[in-house]
């Protein structure tokens, strides 16, 4: 039996919960916050990356330079749907996202938000592990694999899950920490 397919699924949560946490705004402007966002460009949902330019030309100001002009209401429209929680002004050229300064009880909850996350990204992988260990069981009982390869294979199918628990509280810890530092 493959392990692999397993430790795919393993990665691809890790993934996610780092392409979660690119959306949670620590303060400083981040680029990522807006990649979720999309923008109806003539009647196609199109990433927020394929109609504009986008850069910070301060720490906590994100500026939006559409390509085309006549998307800024559209655009506008897209920023205030989100959750993200800013409110854009725009000079008829270019949209400008400001980043307020995060209070302390902000921090705190966003803190809360990253490991609540983190938390469910530890339950995807256990209920990987879970699937791994009952395929395993199945072979095993239809005398497909002895007895010693099954406990090696749960012992793997353990390490392996390990791992990508700790990848994931080493994740939680970075974040919280730059949420936390001001």
């Amino acid at each position: 039996m493959e392990l692999n397919q397993y430790e795919e699924k393993m990665k691809k949560s890790l993934a996610n919960l780092e392409e979660e946490y690119g959306a949670i705004r620590a303060g400083r402007a981040n680029p990522r916050i807006l990649d979720r966002i999309q923008v109806d460009y003539y009647g196609t949902p199109t990433s927020l990356q394929g109609v504009a330019n986008i850069s910070v030309p301060e720490a906590r100001m994100i500026q939006i330079q559409p390509w085309d002009a006549g998307l800024i209401k559209d655009i506008e429209k897209a920023i205030l749907a989100s959750d993200l929680g800013l409110t854009p002004a725009n000079d008829g050229k270019v949209i400008r996202l400001v980043f307020p300064e995060l209070t302390e009880e902000r921090r705190k909850e966003l803190v809360k938000d990253v490991k609540k996350k983190g938390e469910e990204a530890k339950v995807a992988i256990r209920n990987i592990r879970r699937d791994a260990n009952d395929a395993v069981k199945k072979e095993a009982k239809a005398n497909e694999i002895s007895e010693d390869d099954q406990k090696q294979l749960e012992d793997k199918i353990q390490k392996l899950t390990d791992e990508y628990v700790k990848k994931i509280d080493q994740a939680i810890d970075a974040k919280s920490t730059e949420v936390m530092t001001v």
